[in-house]
């Protein structure tokens, strides 16, 4: 009778465990508070994604260029102020170094590359071979297959802004009618269509003008250099017009050791750097300068933006083109703190 009894309390208590796990499965997972812990759970893995981290690797042609080297400052803090991390370097325009530089990159496992490339052709089977990896490419001034976005100028048409505004100076100081330098830079491939853009500019516009010296020089140490022996062969040279700030730094600080400054020379260039900004406050020979997106924080900005979109899956245009500002005297201020 005693074992009969426990019996019946052991099969009591097995059915009521039972009953309670069919009454919870039945209702709400949480129970009677009406809570669903499933829906919490997928909530927090939700809310938890992590935001993708962006780990780039960054070259460009040269460091010694004050644009490039300031804008890869900016844009590393940038960066790290999102937890992000870069490597930037340089190639000194040599597409070899810059083919190890990518090759290293992919090694690292960075998620992005930034090229300014020295070469365009040559870059493009180690850049398919860095977005076969799951790399993004961000492509700095060239338009390449092998990338995600790239960030253009119509470096012709930029040229043409350049020559124009330097035959304006001449023939409204000379009356269309004196010796002119042109520092271009042959080694990159873009260059070569905003020096032809140059040419032309003048031409079109300051037929008599003669342009007796044409060299390459794209950061100061090389303006000055060539802008020294230029002057040496062709003294009456009145204008200078450089594909970019970097030479045209350089040029202008020869123009002032040679003695040859006068209030009717003229430097005309593209980069706007505060160099440039700076020596045209000073009523130096830099007279025009072309802005290109903004100075390099603004440059940071907009590439970071791009960036952080790519990581993150966004949809973003193949081809994006720059914004460009002639910056004389005149509107200055702007633009010059």
């Amino acid at each position: 009778m005693k074992k009969r009894f426990l019996s019946i309390l052991v099969c009591v208590a097995v059915l009521v465990t039972i009953l309670a796990g069919c009454g919870a499965a039945a209702g709400d997972p949480a129970g009677p508070s009406g809570n669903s812990t499933a829906g919490k759970s997928a909530e927090v893995k939700d809310n938890d994604t992590q935001k993708a981290v962006l780990k780039v690797g960054m070259t460009v042609n040269d460091l010694s260029n004050q644009i490039f080297a300031s804008s890869c400052e900016e844009l590393k803090k940038l960066i790290e102020a999102d937890g992000g991390s870069i490597t930037y370097l340089d190639c000194k325009s040599n597409p070899a170094t810059q083919i190890q530089e990518v090759e290293n990159f992919i090694s690292s496992g960075v998620n992005v590359i930034v090229i300014q490339p020295s070469e365009a052709k040559a870059l493009e089977t180690v850049l398919g071979q860095a977005r076969e990896a799951g790399i993004k490419v961000f492509c700095w001034d060239e338009d390449i297959e092998n990338s995600d976005v790239n960030w253009l100028i119509d470096n012709y048409a930029l040229g043409k802004i350049i020559g124009e505004q330097a035959a304006k100076w001449i023939n409204d100081k000379f009356k269309g009618e004196c010796e002119v330098a042109v520092l271009d830079y042959p080694q990159l491939e873009i260059l070569v269509k905003r020096g032809s853009g140059i040419v032309d500019g003048i031409k079109e516009n300051a037929p008599n003008a003669k342009i007796v010296a044409k060299s390459s020089a794209i950061n100061p140490t090389e303006g000055q250099n060539k802008t020294e022996t230029i002057l040496q062969a062709n003294p009456n040279i009145k204008v200078i017009a450089c594909i970019g700030g970097g030479g045209a730094v350089g040029a202008n600080e020869a123009v002032k050791a040679s003695g040859k400054f006068t209030d009717d020379f003229g430097i005309f260039a593209a980069d706007a750097t505060n160099e440039e900004l700076a020596a045209m406050s000073k009523n130096e020979a830099i007279r025009m300068s072309v802005l290109i997106t903004g100075g390099p924080d603004k440059i940071a900005a907009e590439i970071h933006s791009w960036l952080k979109k790519l990581i993150s899956g966004e949809p973003v245009e193949k081809k994006i083109y720059r914004d460009t500002t002639p910056v004389t005297k005149d509107n200055l201020n702007q633009y010059y703190k």
